[in-house]
């Protein structure tokens, strides 16, 4: 038999029994001496009269059991000398489970990962609580030890409790089968009382079922506390089983959960406010910090709605629908905004909100970072936050402030973050320490957020009035219409509200129920178009004014006449020919003819203002800006190729409507293009269509597939800079990326005695070239108040005409007038014409004609808005005084 095994008696009664290395049985513990069973008789709860078995066995095999052998010779019943039999192995049997064995042992420490966590799981504990042995315990007991698990063995009430709190095993087996011996129900929930339970997984072992009997509910099982439910089966290859996919189930499970109180307990110690809510806003954690900071008890909080924002002058009306909106959509949200506390006071935060997406790729929870933003108001409270985490405790009411500053200065890591000038300031430390503090943790994603870090940083050491203005300028760069300008600032003129907000806005909501959907000319026969076969090949009164196209002073109202208003293809294939198109796409001139023929089809000549006439007039000063040295010497041959399909295609299939009416009508362009760059989008996405539609016309057909995406997604992106809401946001960006740094430079050169009069190259800056593509597309569609002033003239009169017609029809479908101004019976086209140049002409203009050098255009302006104000002032509302129209 080996030696004997060791044994330990506790203070309650409970024998541990550990096998020597030769002790091999689980049950050979039950082989003690009657002497010895008879002096510990009385420490045990029997259940049974015959049985002296102890009522704990630990069973920890450093080897692999062989088949155990008989046990109690004397008391053997025929179902015990059945199981002797079947435990007695071969060989060969016996070699398969110590195999079987030693493999389960090298894998017996297991690693789990959960999260960015990696952690190592011992092998899993097992209780069996059985009030008798049988073929059950025993298959359970074996299925341990081939699981490599460690095991124990009770078999009362009392013995299991004490095991398990010992122990704190991750699976417990009781028996459910026989309720004279004890209640297993009982059992169930007194450990189930105890709180290392929480993460322990209980097994019911339930008797078979005969045929004759009805299936019972687990109901009363899970009442009781219990997991899982084992019908009775010996076999070591169920038990074997179950509790495999119990560990790898359940088990596995617990022990992350276990593994996450780590992380609530670095959230408990962290010195930003952590809130955690559902994905409906009910707050499901809040840690200590955020309690400090809010004034609120975590019990206030805890299942209760999230309310935080409060309203308040200092916060835009849909702030709290932007972040919603943002981080519904499973996006990170940071910004800054002002909270209530509890006392009632407002404090400004900057907040960091995550979402959390779970099973099925939705999102389950919010979490939320909050800081303290170091402002004047802001000082006080965080002074005393600051105080209340440090000094937590301490009760002496003699500390001196200084001392309280020359702690802080200990505890931080910056050296640099608690310099200070003056040791009797303790608020300014302190507000230094915190805003620096915040300063190092924040993860700065944009060039926004370096800005508004930067200004907050200034802040520090700047005077009251001075930290108050930058307050206000944080406010303004933390909206996101950066680049709208204020109309209220200007007098408030009714025409230039007008024509800005018509221009700049994508309209109101729909009103009615009418729909605006304007006609496709996708279909549209051009066949009776007479084009030319080759560029010489064009009629002498056409080819004599397209002599003089390389000139700004170029009619192409002429133009538009002697071509039956179908200028586009003659002037067009003049300029592609001398730029050089149809060789860098590789494509035949008849190709290039076809492709005119049909975006020229595609404009409306119904328009009095946005058609083809319009689109070649853009194209001539695309072509006329390109020839300029600067911009030639800043771009390459495939943006001056980009540039002349743009211009050409800008407008292509326009209704002569506003997108503000598109939208505001409920048009088909706008649902298709979410009332966003609605014209813009369709002109550019239809010109791409036409062209790939047909081979005949395909420019694009034989060039390489790179260089024809780097060239779509230029034209786009030219012809998406037409679209006027960000037309503020580009001046001002080519104004600050090109503009700036040239004066810079050439001031440099200047000083240095330099002659170069050429301008920075930005060809080694793609972000540089595309400012001036589409700087320069901005400036050809809307050049009009820089031509001649009969060219200037004319336009003015079609683009108001078209306006007119606008307004004629919102009010005769009841749609929202965008422009009420533009009404034909009351209408001053002067006015209109001022607000235009002054909002949107001067300043751009100003700024390309630093880059470019444009005097001739510049000139035209000068004369064309003094015209304009001529007429306003002689309280004139049409295009001339009444003496002109007569001549």
């Amino acid at each position: 038999m080996g030696c004997a095994p060791s044994i330990h008696v506790s203070q309650s009664g409970v024998i541990y029994c550990r096998d020597s290395d030769e002790s091999t049985s689980p049950h050979q513990t039950a082989a003690l001496s009657q002497g010895t069973a008879a002096t510990l008789h009385g420490l045990f709860v029997k259940t049974d009269a015959a049985d002296s078995i102890p009522s704990v066995l630990a069973y920890q095999s450093r080897q692999p059991p062989p088949c155990p052998g008989p046990r109690r010779q004397e008391r053997r019943e025929p179902a015990a000398a059945g199981r002797a039999g079947a435990r007695r192995c071969c060989s060969s049997a016996e070699a398969e489970t110590q195999t079987s064995h030693a493999s389960v042992k090298q894998a017996s420490t297991t690693e789990v990962q959960i999260g960015p966590m990696r952690l190592t799981q011992d092998p899993v504990q097992v209780l069996l609580i059985f009030a008798k042995e049988d073929n059950q315990s025993d298959g359970f007991w074996w299925a341990c030890d081939r699981a490599g698990y460690r095991c124990n063995f009770a078999r009362t009430p009392e013995s299991a409790l004490e095991c398990f709190l010992d122990k704190h095993h991750e699976i417990i087996v009781i028996d459910h089968r026989h309720a004279r011996y004890f209640d297993a129900e009982a059992i169930c929930r007194s450990i189930r009382a105890t709180k290392p339970s929480e993460h322990t997984v209980i097994l019911a072992v339930v008797p078979c079922i005969s045929a004759d009997q009805e299936e019972t509910s687990v109901l009363p099982l899970l009442h009781a506390g219990f997991d899982r439910r084992f019908m009775e089966n010996s076999s070591i290859i169920a038990c074997y089983n179950e509790l495999i996919q119990i560990e790898h189930g359940e088990v596995r499970s617990q022990f992350k959960l276990r593994a996450s109180n780590s992380v609530f307990t670095a959230l408990d110690h962290c010195h930003e406010a952590i809130e955690i809510t559902s994905e409906d806003h009910v707050i499901q954690y809040v840690n200590p910090a955020f309690e400090r900071m809010m004034g609120y008890h975590k019990g206030e909080l805890m299942g209760k709605e999230l309310t935080e924002l409060p309203k308040s002058d200092k916060n835009r009306a849909d702030l709290l629908d932007t972040i919603n909106m943002c981080i519904k959509k499973g996006k990170e949200w940071q910004g800054v905004y002002y909270a209530r506390r509890k006392s009632g006071d407002s404090i400004q935060q900057h907040v960091r909100i995550t979402p959390v997406i779970g099973q099925g790729g939705k999102i389950r929870h919010f979490v939320s970072i909050k800081k303290l933003c170091c402002t004047n108001e802001n000082n006080k409270q965080l002074y005393k936050i600051h105080r209340d985490e440090k000094y937590a405790g301490d009760n002496s009411q003699a500390e001196s402030h200084s001392f309280r500053c020359k702690n802080r200065r200990k505890e931080s890591i910056d050296v640099k973050s608690i310099t200070s000038r003056s040791s009797d300031a303790p608020s300014l430390q302190n507000r230094r320490y915190s805003s620096m503090a915040r300063i190092h943790s924040m993860t700065i994603e944009a060039p926004i957020t370096k800005v508004i870090n930067i200004i907050n940083t200034a802040q520090e050491n700047s005077p009251v009035t001075v930290a108050e203005a930058l307050d206000r300028v944080l406010e303004i760069l933390r909206t996101t219409e950066l680049y709208s300008p204020q109309l209220g600032t200007k007098d408030e003129d009714p025409h230039t509200s007008d024509l800005v907000g018509g221009l700049m806005t994508d309209g109101l909501r729909r009103l009615s129920g009418n729909e605006y959907v304007f006609s496709k000319n996708m279909n549209q026969s051009y066949s009776h178009l007479s084009v030319p076969i080759t560029v010489n090949d064009v009629p002498p009164c056409i080819a004599q004014l397209l002599d003089n196209e390389e000139s700004w002073d170029f009619n192409i109202f002429e133009l538009e006449a002697v071509t039956n208003k179908r200028p586009l293809v003659y002037l067009g294939l003049k300029v592609f020919a001398r730029f050089g198109v149809c060789e860098f796409l590789n494509c035949s001139e008849a190709t290039l003819r076809a492709w005119f023929q049909v975006i020229e089809a595609n404009y409306h000549s119904t328009n009095s203002y946005h058609n083809s006439t319009h689109a070649a007039d853009v194209l001539h000063a695309t072509a006329f800006f390109l020839g300029k040295e600067r911009v030639k010497g800043n771009l390459d041959h495939l943006d001056e190729v980009a540039a002349l399909i743009a211009a050409t295609v800008h407008d292509v299939d326009h209704p002569g409507r506003t997108n503000s009416f598109l939208c505001n009508a409920g048009s088909e362009l706008a649902v298709l293009y979410n009332d966003t760059a609605v014209l813009e989008s369709h002109h550019t996405a239809l010109a791409f269509q036409l062209t790939a539609k047909d081979n005949k016309c395909n420019i694009f057909k034989n060039i390489d597939r790179n260089h024809y995406r780097t060239l779509r997604q230029a034209i786009i992106d030219m012809v998406l800079a037409t679209e006027m809401t960000k037309h503020f946001e580009h001046v001002n960006k080519f104004v600050n990326s090109i503009n700036k740094p040239m004066a810079s430079e050439e001031t440099n050169s200047n000083s240095e005695g330099s002659d170069c009069e050429c301008a920075p190259n930005v060809k080694n800056f793609p972000e540089n070239q595309t400012l001036i593509k589409r700087m320069m597309i901005k400036c050809a569609d809307v050049a009009n108040p820089c031509r001649p002033l009969e060219l200037c003239i004319e336009w003015a009169g079609r683009i108001s005409e078209e306006y007119f017609a606008q307004t004629d029809e919102e009010k005769r479908q009841g749609l929202p007038v965008v422009m009420p101004v533009f009404d034909r019976k009351t209408c001053s086209i002067p006015k209109s014409q001022i607000s235009f140049i002054d909002y949107f002409i001067t300043d751009m203009f100003d700024a390309w004609d630093a880059f470019a050098h444009l005097p001739v255009l510049m000139e035209h302006l000068a004369v064309n808005y003094k015209h304009w104000k001529t007429l306003d002032e002689l309280k004139c509302k049409s295009l001339r005084l009444p003496a002109e129209n007569n001549n």
